[in-house]
């Protein structure tokens, strides 16, 4: 039997979805010498997952939870594109239509994300059986789930500007405030309800600072909570730092907070009965003798 290979190619380029559509595409099978390609059987499928893991600190602490941490399935269909037999040539496209509904248990499809705890992927894959002297071919591609707008998660961003002052009277996370230099920054967030598809804006003014300046930063920070009956564990990992001031920056002059959410390692805000992806910002002010304070800001985020 000649040597060949599988694709799939999706009408949709971009592989984004939302719950209720059909995924329209072709398999191509392509061999490399010219007799027909035999097999026994072209089989299609799609699987919604969503896989929770604990970080290792936290095992032992929710052992049980660990063992009970299977993967929650959102969606699961497969179907028969071609029947045991002969490919007519050596290039054969195979058209295929496939509904992507959630599970009659499931209340509706989760938005695809990238975590380092919790993992919500869709995966459509085709495998061609072969007989017992080769191997069988399979592929896979990754479809991109997003949030209908008639959705209950389709919550709409609204703009609500928050005005922040830091000074080390303003701080809650450290012991000895006599050890944190003089220094105000003061600034606005254009609003803590943000729409992913949009850049996070704000500015902030360094006022005063009894010590040099070395760096000031956003950080985007998720936050993964896994938990049942027995217990929660809270995970906090850092997505992406951007540094908006560099050096001693000048006192008294507005600065600029841009920063666009990644795709995959963010999705809107999700709160279950299982699992939570929530995301917080972090203003980071870095003085020159390595010292540095950190100012915290929840935020939401929203598809629309």
């Amino acid at each position: 039997m000649s040597q060949c290979t599988i694709d799939i190619r999706l009408k949709r380029s971009s592989k984004e979805y939302t719950d209720g559509d059909v995924i329209a595409g072709e398999v191509v099978i392509t061999g490399s010498g010219s007799s027909p390609i035999q097999h026994n059987g072209i089989y299609l499928s799609l699987d919604g997952m969503v896989n929770i893991n604990l970080s290792t600190k936290n095992v032992g602490v929710f052992e049980a939870f660990y063992n009970s941490a299977k993967p929650i399935q959102l969606i699961n269909y497969s179907l028969e594109i071609s029947r045991p037999g002969k490919l007519p040539t050596n290039r054969a496209e195979i058209p295929f239509e496939i509904p992507l509904r959630a599970k009659s248990s499931i209340k509706y499809l989760y938005e695809t994300y990238h975590g380092v705890f919790i993992n919500v992927q869709y995966l459509l894959k085709v495998d061609m059986k072969r007989s017992f002297l080769n191997k069988d071919i399979s592929k896979q591609v990754e479809i991109l789930m997003i949030t209908r707008p008639t959705s209950d998660l389709a919550e709409k961003a609204v703009a609500k500007p928050i005005d922040f002052q830091i000074t080390p009277d303003s701080l809650t996370n450290v012991k000895d405030k006599s050890k944190i230099p003089n220094f105000s920054i003061s600034g606005q967030i254009d609003s803590t309800v943000c729409c992913i598809q949009k850049a996070f804006n704000g500015h902030l003014t360094v006022n005063e600072s009894s010590v040099p300046i070395k760096s000031i930063e956003i950080q985007l920070v998720r936050v993964e909570t896994c938990g049942c009956a027995e217990g929660y564990a809270k995970d906090l990992t850092e997505i992406q730092n951007i540094q908006i001031g560099e050096g001693d920056v000048p006192r008294g002059i507005a600065i600029p907070i841009y920063m666009i959410f990644p795709r995959l390692f963010t999705c809107p805000t999700l709160i279950t009965t299982n699992f939570k992806i929530e995301f917080e910002i972090n203003l980071v002010a870095i003085f020159e003798d390595d010292r540095l304070i950190t100012e915290n800001f929840p935020i939401k985020l929203t598809r629309f």
